[in-house]
């Protein structure tokens, strides 16, 4: 049994991550944890390493966090809000995972990493971002990519405001965000944000756009599995979870 620990940030889409366990198909546990923290106006929970990390609850938000970890027997650990990474900027969000990786004492990362590794996985470059968010954070977002050497060809924003308004997606409005963002120039779509609830329509959008899919609960289960050097076949999860690695010249 390999214990994947899942540090995610209020209650909006868990739910996918039961729904990915039962995809997968294996001796997999995906083990969710609770951060507890407040949201801001952006819908964006405090992270780890994030400007104010130094203030007094985030040490005890952490030793919080760890001792969960810890007592699921988690092997690796992945924060799963991909705003609460890029927003830190490439180098920053490298001190996120560095810290976390620390205090639990075990393999960590990010879901903004994991959509950088998992493009890499199934040898895209150039890819389209269809975001929930406002332009301004979706420009980030794409600027995270490119650091970590992708091309955003296409990026359309929603614009919406919290993470509680896109946690009642549909999903309609999911392969309505996805069809808007699509270009023919695109080799893979990134759907980013893990309030977004991606995980049952993850291999009919592929089917759909005839191109691999990442959404952001998804690359966060697989970056988690990624750090434990485990690889599971499972097509419900779309082309990522059913592609040989590539192999690095």
């Amino acid at each position: 049994m390999t214990a994947l620990g899942i540090l995610y940030p209020g209650h909006f889409a868990e739910d996918d991550y039961p729904r990915i366990e039962q995809l997968l198909g294996s001796d997999i546990r995906v083990d969710l944890i609770g951060t507890e923290n407040e949201e801001d106006a952006d819908g964006t929970a405090t992270a780890p390493g994030a400007p104010d990390g130094n203030a007094p609850d985030h040490d005890a938000w952490l030793r919080r966090s760890v001792e969960a970890l810890r007592l699921s027997g988690a092997e690796a650990v992945v924060w799963a809000n991909t705003r609460g990474g890029f927003d830190q900027g490439w180098e920053g969000a490298h001190a996120q995972v560095r810290e976390l990786a620390l205090a639990a004492g075990m393999p960590a990362s990010s879901t903004s990493f994991g959509f950088v590794n998992a493009a890499r996985e199934i040898g895209v470059r150039r890819v389209a971002v269809a975001a929930p968010y406002a332009d301004d954070v979706t420009a980030r977002f794409t600027q995270f990519l490119r650091a970590g050497g992708l091309e955003a060809v296409a990026a359309h924003s929603a614009g919406q405001a919290t993470a509680a308004e896109v946690a009642g997606w549909g999903e309609a409005q999911v392969r309505a965000l996805a069809r808007a963002a699509d270009t023919a120039d695109a080799q893979a779509l990134l759907v980013p944000c893990t309030a977004l609830h991606t995980a049952s329509c993850v291999a009919e959008l592929e089917k759909e756009l005839g191109k691999p899919v990442l959404t952001a609960n998804q690359v966060t289960v697989w970056e988690a599995l990624r750090l434990t050097d485990r690889r599971v076949n499972a097509p419900g999860l779309g082309a990522l979870f059913t592609r040989e690695p590539v192999v690095q010249v």
